[in-house]
């Protein structure tokens, strides 16, 4: 073995062993505190809630370790194992141009990846989710899920891998600026479009209908100086019995969504100061920083493959015998998660400071108290665990533990 294969291999084997071991600490901690409510949440969630939000955080932590080991297995089999050197030389045989060979490769790993990840997809909804009550989700959505989102994956994904594939065979030296350019490009046109013409091929979104809960909306709005293409209720109970707010798009394309299912367990006030932290992202500028954040990695991404496709060891010490730039992108793809991975711990805290700064809009442009009413609903209904282990937490979680974080609101009353 190459000294990049060692290499590779201790980041691969490292990553795996801190995610093990953060998952058994989850679970311990969760089933330590399963026996009684904390006292912060006494009188608001039940006992009988409070253990199933901890049997459900139990279930996903053993489905979620399951899939690491998975996953690490079929990263190995790929590189080391020749995968990838088998899947290239079958679409070598057929005697077709860089571009073509390589977005062929690319499309058929994603193929594979799909059909070998439906057992545990199906497992996670029909199973799991079925279990605690939250699928809603019937065979046929799936299945039409399935094929919508497949042929989208091949509308929009056979010409950015080829405009990506291309440039970095023919745009010079500078073909890293380029596709990282075309790319963004790409993706502020996603985010764009996307609420109008593609969230609608899954879901219903309807406009919010006149009543008390849009009277306090629309004054919100206006108060906080938001302009959007409205706010819309989307039919998320066909799939799931889970709530949730977000906005999307950008410009004069913002549309802000709720599901229905988070409606029906809110109140009119709980469901304003939901909107005023979701305000509180967008006025606290959370979106454009993650936007920016996002476009400097992937800069950054493009310059270190930039160097690694001349690198004859980058290729042979993942198992690949004949380097092309299409291989350096897939190696690269597949292998540098093991490399960002303690990333995250970052990302994570810097997500959880957003959290709190959407807070304190939300106290100053709404109600503290229904912001909390409303965030222990959320709990309640979504079966959160009110008792993630504090490490576990700080390395993942996008949001604070609740108690810490209904600690922080009462703290702005």
């Amino acid at each position: 073995m190459q000294t990049f294969t060692y290499i590779f291999l201790a980041f691969l084997l490292a990553s795996t062993v801190v995610q093990l071991y953060l998952s058994l600490r989850q679970k311990q901690h969760v089933s330590a505190h399963r026996a009684a409510v904390p006292t912060p949440f006494a009188g608001k969630i039940s006992l009988a809630e409070h253990q199933k939000a901890a049997d459900y955080t139990l279930a996903k932590g053993g489905l979620g370790r399951i899939d690491l080991l998975i996953g690490l297995v079929i990263l190995l089999a790929w590189t080391l194992g020749g995968g990838l050197e088998w899947l290239d030389a079958q679409w070598r045989s057929l005697g077709w141009n860089e571009l073509y060979t390589g977005t062929a490769v690319m499309l058929s790993l994603i193929l594979i990846g799909s059909v070998l990840d439906m057992p545990l997809s199906l497992y996670r909804t029909f199973v799991l989710e079925e279990r605690f009550g939250f699928n809603k989700m019937t065979a046929i959505t799936f299945i039409t899920d399935l094929f919508k989102g497949a042929a989208l994956a091949l509308i929009i994904g056979i010409p950015v891998i080829m405009l990506i594939l291309w440039l970095m065979t023919s745009a010079g030296s500078l073909w890293w600026l380029y596709a990282w350019a075309a790319l963004t490009a790409f993706s502020l046109l996603m985010t764009w479009a996307y609420p109008k013409f593609i969230a609608p091929l899954f879901n219903k979104f309807s406009p919010l209908e006149d009543g008390e809960v849009a009277e306090r909306l629309n004054a919100l709005l206006t108060r906080t100086g938001f302009n959007s293409k409205g706010v819309f209720i989307m039919d998320g109970s066909r799939r799931s019995a889970h709530g949730n707010a977000y906005f999307t798009g950008f410009g004069k394309n913002k549309r802000i969504v709720f599901f229905d299912t988070l409606l029906k367990h809110l109140t009119p006030a709980q469901v304003e100061a939901v909107l005023a932290h979701e305000l509180g992202h967008f006025k606290r500028k959370h979106i454009v920083k993650g936007m920016a954040l996002s476009m400097l990695m992937t800069l950054s991404g493009f310059i270190v493959l930039a160097w690694l496709m001349t690198q004859a060891w980058f290729y042979t010490a993942l198992g690949v015998s004949q380097p092309s730039t299409y291989m350096a992108l897939v190696l690269f793809m597949l292998v540098s998660p093991a490399f960002t991975f303690f990333i995250g711990p970052i990302m994570a805290w810097w997500s959880r400071k957003h959290e709190f700064e959407a807070d304190e809009f939300a106290a100053q442009q709404s109600s503290s108290a229904e912001l909390i009413a409303a965030l222990v609903g959320l709990y309640k209904e979504n079966a959160s665990t009110l008792t993630p282990d504090p490490w576990y937490s700080a390395f993942y979680d996008s949001h604070p533990p609740a108690a810490i974080r209904i600690a922080h609101l009462q703290q702005q009353m």
